[in-house]
């Protein structure tokens, strides 16, 4: 019986090797029959949300697209269902789910079908507490996950979103957000898991497992991006190499080392004057070699770009692409630079073609480890079933329900009916979209897609029964709260 046992397990550890290598000899053979560029296409990740058309139920590849493909075959594409103020696209003119999944097949195939090697894309999407997109599950901010110190709840969060991306064709989703904030200033704190970093990792590590099972998570933003001079976004981190390694990178070792991580995205800010992006000690002694990272790093959207128009550190474009990929930058995000000037680098010696072959040998062994090549397209009717629906909602309703902190009560609440009037701050209390925070696709602020969606001032209204009519300041409204009841006040109001 012993003999058997040990027979089997040599028998799955030689398969293992033998498909593993099958895996590695594919990538080979593919940069191989490469042009140079071909290889740098692979290498670019441009902005999507306008490589399509919609007119009612028609939809259509634009010429900006097809001209990419017939030029630079491009590796991958970021954000194409994106659905913002920024990309215009809102529940009118983006895509449903079942028209998300028609869509990327629709662009999956013309590049499989039209380019000389047919090697698939790959769809990356923003998903740091759901899907940007229309029709998708909306979840709290990542200040609001970390508030429910619940690694098991996070984790069917991360599954969630990563189905949701994959039921619609992307392969990539971009999150969890494992920045550590120390400074209130800084004007993305509510997209992290928040100052500490034992609790960021443990979390993080928890939504990229939950995640994987059904797409790559991508790690934002390598590294002490929460740290800003001045509180400023994308400026220098001033921190030293201890509590660079004692505070700002445990969270990210956590998520690769227990998680998984397979990719990884820089951030725009430099430490000590080096960006992020060009930073060799970082990308490889820290990440590849400490951490055994096998995966694909990309960089911020026109990060490398930066390099050279805002940071300075490079003369021009081309040195900026050169600078940015032998750091070890595997993927141009927005695409400028790699797409654009990495051939010229090559050109004035600033590379080497092995540079080029490494990064691509690294993406294209993250398709086929996807298998890309042998699934490249997805289930339209699925998407519609599946992405959005009641049970994820609820399961978003959990973690906004136990993402509830009340810092101080001091016999305020319950109120009582000595309280005629409430100050509720700010104008967000009554603007939908803004309470659902940032990164959040246009999906839950009209009321013809979610009648059941309350912003905080309708709920107070609610539950008031005013005797004056509502006060409109400029700053702040007064609502008149002479009838709450001291039952109504112990009971939770969840989320919508």
């Amino acid at each position: 019986m012993k003999n058997r046992l040990l027979l089997f397990y040599i028998t799955v550890i030689v398969t293992i090797a033998i498909v593993s290598c099958n895996r590695k000899d594919c990538v080979s053979e593919l940069i191989n029959q490469m042009t140079l560029e071909e290889k740098c296409g692979q290498l670019t990740c441009p902005i999507g949300f306008n490589f399509y058309g919609k007119d009612g139920d028609s939809l259509w590849l634009a010429d900006d697209f097809i001209g990419m493909m017939d030029t630079l075959p491009l590796g991958s594409c970021w954000a194409v269902l994106r659905a913002d103020p920024w990309s215009r696209k809102t529940v009118e003119t983006g895509l449903k789910p079942r028209e998300s999944a028609r869509l990327l097949n629709m662009i999956q195939r013309h590049a499989i079908k039209n380019t000389r090697l047919g090697i698939p894309l790959l769809f990356c999407e923003e998903t740091p507490h759901g899907h940007m997109a229309v029709g998708t599950t909306v979840f709290p901010t990542g200040i609001g996950q970390a508030s429910t110190w619940n690694p098991e709840l996070l984790e069917k969060m991360g599954e969630v979103m990563g189905k949701e991306v994959c039921l619609q064709g992307a392969q990539v989703g971009y999150g969890p957000v494992l920045d550590i904030a120390r400074d209130p200033r800084w004007s993305r704190v509510e997209e992290t898991m928040g100052e500490d970093p034992y609790l960021s990792g443990v979390l993080g590590a928890a939504v990229v497992k939950g995640m994987q099972n059904h797409v790559c998570a991508t790690l934002k933003h390598l590294a002490a991006y929460g740290i800003p001079q001045g509180g400023h976004n994308a400026a220098t981190a001033e921190v030293g190499p201890n509590r660079l390694m004692t505070d700002y990178l445990p969270s990210f070792e956590k998520a690769i080392c227990d998680g998984g991580a397979k990719t990884v995205m820089t951030s725009y800010n430099t430490i000590d004057g080096i960006p992020c992006s060009v930073n060799q000690w970082l990308l490889q002694e820290v990440l590849r070699k400490s951490w055994n990272f096998k995966g694909v790093v990309f960089s911020d959207l026109n990060a490398v770009n930066a390099i050279y128009a805002t940071q300075h550190v490079a003369t021009d474009p081309a040195e900026a692409a050169a600078m940015a990929l032998k750091a070890g930058v595997d993927i141009d995000l927005g695409g400028y630079n790699y797409g654009g000037f990495l051939k010229e680098a090559l050109q004035r010696g600033l590379v080497t073609e092995a540079d080029i072959d490494r990064a691509v040998r690294n993406v294209l062994q993250l398709k086929i480890d996807l298998g890309l090549f042998e699934n490249p397209y997805v289930d339209e009717v699925l998407a519609e079933a599946e992405v959005g629906t009641k049970e994820n909602a609820q399961l978003a309703k959990q973690v906004a329900l136990e993402s509830a902190v009340l810092l101080k009560n001091d016999s305020i609440l319950p109120f009582g009916d000595n309280i005629n009037k409430v100050a509720v701050i700010g104008p967000n209390a009554d603007n939908m979209y803004n309470q659902l925070g940032d990164y959040t696709g246009q999906r839950c602020f009209t009321p013809k897609v979610a009648p059941s969606a309350t912003k905080p001032m309708q709920t107070l209204m609610k539950l008031s029964k005013p005797r004056k009519r509502l006060m409109l300041w400029c700053l702040w409204w007064v609502v008149p709260l002479p009838a709450i009841s001291r039952q109504a006040m112990r009971k939770p109001v969840p989320p919508s």
